[in-house]
């Protein structure tokens, strides 16, 4: 069986490309360096916009199931106690689903590897470590290292969804212009009873003990994530976790720690997401800090947005000068608003150290609430990260109907 499409990286948005494009009848092969899911923890939240996407590929029954439903998503300042909290009813007549979702970014990827195994014409090769690629006008040829040796695998097209780091970008020879942040982050998931103590999922506003408080889906199970500068060892990272729990925790001061990982922040993209028959996609074409979710999103937003005109263009219906219509609008999407937006929420929470700016800030908040148009318009800012359909011009919910009325004729 001839493989049209290699993606490199078996992470939500490689998996998530490579699932759309075996339900479209595209042959498919993802290269993955690890032997199984990561359980680092990572990315975790999910807007209600999203949702639409992830139904119509067939994944949004199982990560409800797994996942935990937040209704309610709060701003409180550590010092004062402070809170606004807004819940979803602004969008209640917009979509049937009118929450966010928490889901650890190791169930997700669990979830597309069972869905995938679905389709014969798709297949999964663990433990093979990207090293380089060559291209012509026909093909690409990517070699991997393996435990038991060096191996090739040639197909008509690759996507890089090898993260950050990205092995595939690099071979391109492609920079990653942008910045790092001075601060890295710390996200650990502990067990302690935060709704106890009257806590929703959102943000604790503080120039020092800032941080990111979601609720997953698993009882008393939360992420909790701080930030602290880069000039602190990484290797000691364990040893300051307790005086921030101690810090921050509303009520005793005993958690059980489950996981934990530290990161660097990055605001970075590639200057461009298409180099011939190589396309980039999720954290290999940009990054983003994770303060508003829009990392792994803007990366499944990017899968979504590739998949069928690439699907078209392996079955030669459409010119290939159509990826470059992806690579061109999902670059715009970073720069215009995944981007900026993450870099104003990191600022409130975690950059606050003007009284009066934090005091506007929460001003904007609370007067958002008296307004039922002002609170859509927020909660409906994740929707600006999608790219309609670039052949049929329809938003993923648009398609999603359209596909509910076929199945019901």
């Amino acid at each position: 069986m001839k493989t049209q499409v290699i993606i490199v990286g078996g992470g939500p948005v490689g998996l998530m490309c490579a699932l759309g494009l075996a339900q479209n009848g595209i042959n498919v092969v993802v290269l993955e360096k690890d032997d199984a899911i990561s359980y680092t923890p990572r990315a975790i939240a999910y807007a209600w916009p999203i949702f639409s996407g992830l139904e119509y590929f067939g994944v949004i029954d199982d990560m409800l199931a797994q996942g935990s439903i937040v209704d309610v998503r709060s701003w409180r300042i550590l010092a004062s106690n402070e809170t606004v909290a807004y819940d979803h009813s602004s969008v209640r007549e917009l979509t049937d689903r009118p929450y966010s979702l928490t889901l650890g970014q190791d169930l997700i990827g669990k979830i597309l590897v069972q869905h995938l195994q679905k389709y014969p014409n798709a297949s999964i090769q663990w433990g093979n470590d990207f090293q380089n690629l060559h291209q012509d006008q026909h093909s690409v040829t990517v070699e991997t290292r393996t435990q038991s040796g060096p191996k090739q695998y040639q197909a008509d097209w690759v996507i890089g969804c090898d993260g950050g780091r990205s092995g595939v970008r690099k071979a391109l020879g492609l920079a990653f212009q942008g910045f790092t942040w001075p601060e890295r982050f710390v996200a650990t998931d502990i067990h302690y009873d935060f709704a106890a103590h009257g806590w929703d999922s959102g943000y604790l506003i503080d120039p020092v003990y800032g941080g990111v408080v979601y609720h997953l889906g698993r009882e008393d199970l939360w992420r909790v994530t701080f930030s602290e500068s880069t000039t602190l060892p990484v290797e000691t990272v364990s040893e300051r976790i307790p005086h921030f729990m101690e810090t921050i925790l509303p009520g005793s001061k005993h958690y059980e720690m489950a996981l934990y990982s530290a990161y660097n922040m990055h605001q970075r993209t590639a200057p461009r997401y298409r180099q011939n028959r190589v396309l980039l996609a999720g954290d290999a074409a940009h990054v983003t800090n994770p303060t508003s979710g829009f990392g792994l999103m803007g990366g499944l937003y990017d899968a979504f947005a590739l998949i069928e005109p690439l699907a078209a263009v392996c079955k030669n219906d459409i010119s290939d000068s159509i990826l470059d219509d992806y690579a061109n609008q999902r670059r715009k999407t970073y720069l215009e608003v995944i981007s900026p937006i993450s870099a104003e929420s990191k600022r409130l929470v975690f950059n606050c150290d003007d009284p009066e700016r934090l005091r506007w800030d929460f001003q904007l908040l609370n007067e958002r609430l008296e307004s039922n148009a002002a609170m859509r318009k927020f909660m409906s800012v994740p929707a600006l990260l999608e790219t309609p359909c670039l052949i049929s011009g329809k938003t993923l919910a648009e398609k999603l109907q359209a596909k509910k009325n076929t199945s019901q004729n």
